[in-house]
């Protein structure tokens, strides 16, 4: 009788101090910096990566209906509040209310998303206005970066959306946003 091939999660080391492996990896993305690779957390856990992956995907089925979300970005996770408890979470730590974007940095942010990568004369032709102000703003904001240069005359700067923004938008990854209508 052959038996199935086991599951990654079936070949998890003991529990390291009593916690058991989706505990502990739950501790290293709450004090982690910022985005971590799977191969970094596989690592730190002494496991695969493709059992860190199973923890991954168990732990954001865990959050579904939670306060905490797992976002994922390039290949990075990080653990983050939902996008749901944005306005309570202001409250609570008294945030004015003055991040609020202006219509032509939601514009250019919009076409860095949908675009990406994305120079500034593509988005200023498309908007058909200079976009430097607004550029400059979402790049303070941290909602956009630069991510490589074109490779033509003038070498132009390529932007691309960060995590930052996806948090801001509530989104797990780029695409998850909605799709364009090609006619519009």
């Amino acid at each position: 009788m052959d038996r199935p091939e086991p599951l990654a999660t079936d070949l998890l080391p003991a529990p390291a101090a009593g916690l058991s492996p989706q505990a502990l990896l739950e501790s290293l993305l709450f004090v982690a910096s910022g985005p971590v690779s799977a191969a970094r957390l596989a690592t730190a856990l002494e496991l695969s990566p493709a059992a860190v992956s199973d923890l991954l995907q168990s732990l954001a089925a865990d959050y579904s209906g939670r306060g905490l979300r797992l976002q994922w970005s390039d290949g990075l996770v990080q653990l983050t509040t939902a996008a749901e408890a944005g306005a309570t979470i202001e409250r609570f730590l008294g945030l004015e209310v003055t991040t609020r974007l202006s219509q032509a940095a939601l514009e250019v942010l919009a076409i860095v998303a949908y675009l990406q990568p994305a120079t500034r004369p593509q988005i200023d032709q498309l908007r058909g206005v200079n976009s430097d102000a607004a550029l400059r703003s979402l790049l303070s904001k941290g909602l956009v970066q630069e991510v490589g240069r074109l490779e033509k005359p003038g070498r132009p700067i390529l932007y691309g959306t960060t995590p930052d923004f996806l948090q801001a938008f509530g989104l797990n990854s780029i695409d998850e946003m909605p799709r364009l209508d090609e006619e519009e």
